[in-house]
């Protein structure tokens, strides 16, 4: 199979699990075109073949192929690309992403799979398709194990001797991943749910439930949502994208000093969105993600891909506890006169919110 066929496998598959919806918005009384979860793809996908992949760093052609059957087989099932992230990272655990025919006792595959815990046939794990399906099929069970630590969730599958092994592969497996569907110019592309200007993968920026929302009657201008996540919460990039402003603004009202962001902001005496980072993507879509705890881990410049973690939840600037305040904009425009609702967007490109 060649690199541009399966390619153009990845793309087809996505674009059967997010199938865009022309003229028509997913939800009632919308009126933008939206792209939301669709039909259910074969999962009968071919296993991953070497030819035409380029090596990534560390990870030769053949190993970057089965990183590319993992997260194609993620994509046909409507995984969130965090999950994806972490099937990858456990593969590079197991095996090195590599298709071992042997290992600990009767371990075989990608995921070192054992035919005797129940697994399937030794040749049925040796197929990679097969093998990130069932691993999937164990992970989506796991009840809150997208806001889990990576090695936490990919221990829950995997129930190996080492679990906290996992943990230092999150890096590289997020990088693999975002480059191998976001369109770098080296990779085959795969566009995930393009609809209205974005493109690529996306995923929740946490996994917490949505407080506040997009200009509520009472409180109309509030130009995002507040998503519900503890103190020191990790924040991931939603996309793949530039980080383009990287600032502390927090003001107090009293006096218009710098109130700062070495401490808690406040409901009333103070204004801004703290410590807080914009993202720019494809598309002219813009990201923000506000009142972080800490200095932000990215600089102004950075390239991030999705999922990759760019702070931590807090409460500074403008509010009255720990939260992630998330905007969205469209046009290349950060003002409030582009912000659109972070609910809708996020839900028609099939990473919803919640």
């Amino acid at each position: 199979m060649s690199r541009r066929t399966l390619a153009t496998l990845l793309a087809a598959v996505v674009t059967v699990v997010f199938v865009c919806l022309a003229g028509a918005g997913l939800l009632v009384g919308g009126s933008a075109a939206g792209c939301g979860p669709g039909g259910t793809a074969d999962p009968s996908l071919a296993p991953a073949q070497t030819r035409g992949w380029p090596a990534v760093g560390r990870w030769d052609r053949n190993q970057v192929a089965n990183a590319a059957a993992i997260a194609t087989v993620g994509a046909s099932k409507g995984v969130p690309t965090r999950g994806w992230v972490i099937a990858v990272a456990t593969a590079m655990q197991e095996s090195t992403l590599r298709n071992l025919s042997g290992g600990d006792r009767d371990s075989v595959g990608l995921f070192q799979q054992r035919p005797s815990q129940g697994w399937g046939t030794v040749a049925q794990l040796l197929d990679p398709t097969y093998a990130a399906g069932r691993f999937y099929a164990k992970l989506l069970t796991i009840p809150g194990w997208q806001s889990m630590p990576l090695t936490e969730a990919a221990q829950r599958v995997q129930v190996s001797a080492y679990p906290d092994a996992y943990a230092k592969w999150e890096p590289q497996a997020t990088q693999l991943v975002g480059m191998i569907t976001s369109g770098e110019s080296s990779l085959p592309t795969g566009r995930l749910a393009s609809c209205g200007g974005a493109s690529g993968s996306w995923t929740q920026p946490v996994l917490a439930p949505v407080g506040s929302g997009f200009r509520t009657a009472g409180r109309p201008g509030h130009d995002g949502v507040d998503l519900s996540a503890p103190r020191g919460t990790v924040i991931r990039a939603a996309s793949t994208g530039i980080v383009s402003r990287v600032r502390c603004n927090a003001i107090d009202n009293r006096d218009g000093s710098n109130w700062g962001c070495d401490r808690d902001g406040d409901p009333k005496l103070t204004s801004g969105c703290g410590w807080y980072v914009d993202i720019d993507h494809d598309g002219g879509i813009i990201t923000r993600y506000c009142h972080m705890d800490e200095p932000p881990r990215v600089e102004v410049g950075d390239r991030v891909v999705v999922g990759e973690p760019i702070g931590v939840v807090g409460s500074t600037g403008h509010s009255s506890g720990p939260h992630l305040h998330f905007e969205v904009h469209a046009n290349g425009d950060a003002s409030a006169e582009a912000a659109i609702d972070p609910v809708l967007f996020m839900i028609n490109l099939g990473a919803p919110l919640g």
